[in-house]
């Protein structure tokens, strides 16, 4: 995310760059898809509003933090979110990263996996569906993908967007695949991300 931050203080913004838990130096023993993390960003959301009450304050999140992200929706409180190649429910995520391993048995093995989450990770399945909590995010977001994620492909990108409420925006990116989007193509993120932050985070709060 270095890249981004860069981008973002080049551009006027103040920028935090948070480690989520068993991320980076952060601890933590294991990831829980954006579940746990959820409370992370949160947290950088509340230190952020801390730090520069006046402010409006909004997100990136990648994969699994633009998971937590939507995940934390309802509490979150954000005033534009980014979410760039985000899973619309684990059993999607998980069924795609089988497929890619062993094809066409991905269907009959990606259950076996989603019934681990629970004694592994101490969470459900029906916990982790972004797809049906990006709604209440309560804030215009941007939704992008690569139109060759076999990750999170663009089928499910569309499901995702289609969920959200308005104002929303949608960037499929030709050729990418699940990938640093912003490395990818840095002339095109600049052109779209940019603006939709300048858009909805640069008025102050009344």
């Amino acid at each position: 995310m270095i890249t981004r931050a860069r981008l973002l203080l080049d551009a006027g913004y103040a920028v935090l760059v948070p480690d989520l838990q068993a991320h980076g130096e952060s601890t933590g023993d294991f990831i829980t898809f954006g579940y746990r993390e959820a409370g992370d960003a949160i947290a950088s959301f509340d230190l952020m509003r801390t730090l520069y009450p006046h402010l409006r304050v909004g997100g990136i999140g990648m994969s699994l933090g633009g998971a937590a992200l939507v995940l934390a929706a309802g509490r979150l409180k954000a005033d534009a979110v980014v979410l760039e190649s985000v899973y619309p429910t684990i059993q999607a995520a998980l069924e795609n990263r089988v497929a890619l391993r062993v094809g066409a048995l991905a269907p009959v093995l990606t259950p076996l996996l989603v019934l681990q989450l629970r004694p592994l990770l101490g969470v459900d399945a029906a916990a982790l569906r972004p797809v049906d909590r990006i709604r209440d995010l309560g804030c215009p977001v941007l939704i992008a993908s690569g139109s060759a994620d076999r990750h999170t492909t663009p089928a499910q990108t569309e499901a995702l967007f289609r969920a959200a409420a308005d104002p929303k925006e949608l960037w499929l990116v030709p050729g990418a695949a699940h990938v640093d989007l912003l490395r990818y193509d840095a002339t095109e993120y600049r052109r779209r991300v940019l603006p939709f932050l300048d858009r909805y985070l640069l008025s102050e709060r009344a």
